[in-house]
């Protein structure tokens, strides 16, 4: 077995779950080129040094390698998995060029691959990966061997390890349904690679057990600094993650006859999340009054050492573009659209409509909703505040922006008015987009940066990544509780009421923004398109906590995921639409308004935009198999395919329901 570790690079990640600071002992450690199986663990030193290896793999970050590898576990998409993991999900549009998996199941085309020994930069991959695995099999088979530490001793280094076992599962239950579950570090011949599909009773609990044990055993408490090791609140957050996203795949996908043990996670999952709240080491970020308003785009927005060092980073991964790794800007400075090939995106209309008005209603029901008229985005207008703090409003964040000049100031009487280019077509190297293209007219803001640091860095950012945070657990935390109808007033101020406080939400002018049991708005709307696509309606309380997560948690690469466990595959079949395209925002995009002060690329009707009768941008309008921007779902989509070649070398495999097999 080899060990191959990028000198600094997971230097880099330890000091994102440091928070604080790191040991200068182990940051000057000098990278190993190999290591020879049965030849290391010899003393109790080896086995943190064995481990580190898996740090890089599995807290990602915004990546390390290429910015078109593709991300597992669904391996859809190019690049982070923070930012574009939403695109293939009803809360955007992604680049509609020929970009692998994402072009492939956009149209309907993607087919069981014939291998996954591809690199991962193929568009084959499912999933079915397990080099990883035998790494940290090869550890937990070996680690008593070392010489003068009892095997309860070194309980700390194999609760590590179970954590990185568990989240490699979490994974594949998530991507692959069952999958064999491996406790020895195999070689080519060894009889387990031909055994059968591990049952997912089985696989699920044996994943619990792993993150039980971590829980115990892992020596840093929650919050803990010391040598930026895994902690035991990283580990309850993942025992969370994915104790919510199996109990309620096993409440929705009732065909697994698995609905009565459904709740055994779910209480899991709260007493994970409680074990985090109630150690006090964590709370929101929140930034002075004199930065200015918006905490929530600012926390995506940190760079450096300190973008880790706030109270709400479980598990954060810090760049510095030079001895702690690199890696952002060239993801997000697209924005700005002098990356030519990289995704065109923008956020879906169905995704705006979803955000409450400021006074705690829905669209459908607020005075303060101003309709889609006109050519000022009024409908970002009234709402709740991190709507444009995540989809821009012209003449803020990156639309009165030029890193060029005054410094790269962020200020409309400085830089002027740059509208968003939008346009179907993604522009190429000889077609530079002025103010960042965005496909529907909703330009994502999230995770975009005006740092100078960033946007001159080229290849070498230094934008944190926030893997874990604690906005997430109070989101698990509420609707655990909901599922379990336990919740109560004092759990939602303790979540969503807290998290919409945060936001900007003013509880004593409009009262009903506050959430409680006693006070859930009617939404007929959104029941609808629940009872249409996915066959059954949630509780209200239920359903606002959905919307909560949608909307504290979009664009970090989990909206596919909470779609797949609830059983609402088939909301990527509401029509994908964009802003409304009026007359006024017609002449605004004409090609006359070039004018530093207000400037608009030229987008032709029928050309670059194409609208539906109501004149809303179609999501998508020339892809192949999509028609009217209706993307079809198949419910085998729920789980990906096992590469052929496996099937054809284990006979005890079965394919995942619905495709492509071989003859037996």
């Amino acid at each position: 077995m080899k060990k191959i570790i990028k000198h600094m690079t997971i230097v880099g990640l330890l000091v994102g779950l440091i928070l604080t600071s790191c040991n200068d002992d182990f940051m000057q450690q000098d990278p190993f080129n190999s290591l020879a199986e049965g030849s290391f663990l010899k003393s109790e030193g080896d086995l943190p040094l064995y481990l580190n290896q898996l740090y890089n793999v599995y807290a990602q970050g915004h990546q390390t390698g290429n910015a078109y590898d593709y991300t597992p576990p669904f391996y859809i998409t190019r690049g982070s998995q923070l930012m574009y993991g939403d695109l293939l999900t009803d809360n955007a549009v992604g680049f509609t060029g020929p970009d692998g998996n994402l072009a492939n199941r956009l149209q309907g085309t993607w087919q069981a691959p014939s291998s996954a020994t591809t690199a991962l930069t193929s568009t084959d991959n499912t999933g079915w990966r397990w080099g990883n695995l035998r790494t940290i099999n090869y550890f937990l088979n070996h680690y008593r061997d070392v010489e003068g530490s009892s095997p309860e001793a070194l309980n700390k280094w194999v609760a590590e390890a179970y954590f990185f076992k568990a989240w490699d599962y979490y994974w594949k239950i998530v991507a692959l349904g069952e999958v064999p579950w491996l406790e020895k570090d195999l070689n080519i011949n060894s009889p387990e690679l031909f055994g059968p599909r591990t049952s997912r009773t089985v696989l699920a609990d044996s994943i619990l057990n792993c993150l039980n044990f971590a829980a115990q055993h892992i020596a840093l408490p929650e919050g803990s600094s010391a040598d930026g090791r895994v902690n035991r609140a990283m580990v309850n957050f993942l025992k969370a993650r994915f104790c919510l996203f199996e109990g309620t795949f096993r409440k929705y996908h009732t065909e697994l006859n698995l609905q009565a043990t459904a709740d055994k996670f779910l209480n899991e999952c709260v007493t994970a999340c409680n074990a985090i709240i109630s150690s006090g080491k964590y709370q929101l970020y929140d930034v002075p009054s004199e930065v200015g308003n918006d905490p929530y785009w600012h926390l995506f927005k940190l760079n450096g050492m300190t973008g880790g060092n706030h109270k709400e980073a479980i598990l954060a991964r810090v760049y510095d573009g030079e001895k702690l790794g690199h890696g952002t800007s060239r993801y997000f400075n697209m924005n700005r659209g002098n990356a030519s090939g990289r995704y065109c995106k923008g956020a879906t209309k169905d995704f705006i409509d979803e955000y409450l008005c400021i006074d705690g209603l829905p669209i459908t029901s607020s005075t303060q909703f101003k309709g889609y008229d006109g050519d000022d985005w009024r409908e970002l207008d009234n709402r709740d505040p991190r709507l444009r703090q995540t989809v821009v409003k012209p003449g803020e964040y990156i639309t009165i922006f030029n890193r060029d000049d005054h410094g790269g100031a962020i200020d409309k009487a400085l830089q002027g008015l740059k509208y968003p280019e939008i346009t179907y077509n993604c522009p190429t190297a000889n077609q530079v987009a002025t103010a960042g293209p965005s496909v529907t007219g909703y330009l994502i803001i999230k995770h975009w940066t005006n740092e100078q640091i960033d946007n001159q860095s080229s290849t070498s950012g230094s934008q944190t990544a926030q893997i874990f945070r604690y906005a997430e657990v109070l989101l698990m935390y509420a609707e655990a509780k909901a599922e379990l109808n336990t919740i109560t007033n004092e759990d939602l101020e303790l979540t969503v009421n807290a998290l919409r406080k945060r936001a900007g939400f003013n509880f004593t002018t409009y009262p009903n923004s506050r959430l409680t049991l006693q006070n859930i708005p009617q939404d007929n709307r959104i029941d609808n398109l629940y009872q249409q696509y996915a066959g059954y309606v949630p509780s209200p309380i239920l359903r606002e906590i959905r919307r909560e997560r949608r909307v504290e948690m979009a664009m970090e690469g989990l909206r596919r995921e909470d779609l797949v466990r609830w059983k609402a595959g088939k909301f990527i079949e509401k029509p994908i639409r964009g802003m409304k395209f009026t007359d006024e925002k017609q002449k605004l995009y004409d090609g006359t308004n070039t004018d530093k002060t207000k400037s608009a690329p030229k987008a032709i009707l029928n050309a670059d935009v194409f609208v539906d009768s109501e004149g809303f941008i179609i999501g998508y309008p020339k892809s192949p198999n999509v028609t009217g921007g209706v993307v079809k779902w198949d419910d085998k989509y729920y789980y990906n395919p096992i590469p052929l070649q496996e099937l054809e070398l284990n006979k005890e495999l079965v394919q995942n329901p619905g495709w492509q097999d071989i003859k037996r």
